[in-house]
């Protein structure tokens, strides 16, 4: 079996990659130097094309830089997927001082203080109650399950099942399960909580 020649083929060429990422980073080869532990003569040679890096020194010029390898050796951007997931057990998620309501953080990291949505699940005899927002700040508790009151501007409404209720939160506000804690006949309440802030 003939084996075909790779006679034709070259490594591939970082440097105007490398140098164009460097660039666009705000990072002089002495920083990037640092960064990556490789030394800045070297730095320069590949750059010029007059050296072609080992796998050991593109790896830390990728990690230096904060890009896939293939971006430092191909000279392209990887694709962000079509369709993200997150696993459910990597959810992020946090629970009120006495463990009754529990919040899963669906809302990208990105958006926070932004725009956040959680899915709140609240126990009998559970409350969350929160301080103030910043002004303007407004909530939208949509419950899926269950039944749950709203506390906010002096005012409450109960709300059940597919209900919705919107409403300011520059001021403290509570939302409560009704049920009394330890109530065997009733079960844990389900909503979509939705903050906008200004």
């Amino acid at each position: 079996m003939s084996v075909p020649s790779l006679d034709h083929l070259e490594p591939p060429k970082v440097g105007a990659t490398l140098q164009a990422l460097r660039q666009s980073q705000g990072l002089s080869l002495d920083e990037l130097s640092r960064r990556a532990g490789v030394s800045k003569s070297m730095l320069s040679q590949i750059e010029r094309n007059q050296a072609n890096p080992t796998v050991a020194v593109v790896w830390r010029l990728a990690n230096a830089l904060r890009v896939e390898l293939s971006e430092l050796l191909g000279g392209e951007r990887a694709a962000a997927p079509a369709i993200e997931t997150v696993a459910a057990h990597a959810t992020p998620g946090m629970s009120s001082p006495d463990g009754l309501c529990q919040l899963r953080i669906l809302g990208p990291i990105d958006l926070a203080g932004q725009f956040e949505w959680y899915q709140l699940t609240v126990q009998p005899g559970g409350a969350l109650e929160s301080a103030a927002h910043e002004p303007g700040s407004r909530e939208h508790l949509s419950v899926l399950s269950g039944s749950l009151r709203v506390e906010a501007g002096g005012s409450s409404r109960t709300l059940s099942a597919g209900e919705t209720a919107r409403y300011a939160v520059d001021g403290p506000h509570a939302i409560r399960h009704l049920a009394a804690l330890g109530d065997a006949q009733s079960e844990p309440a389900v909503a979509l909580l939705v903050v906008l802030h200004p």
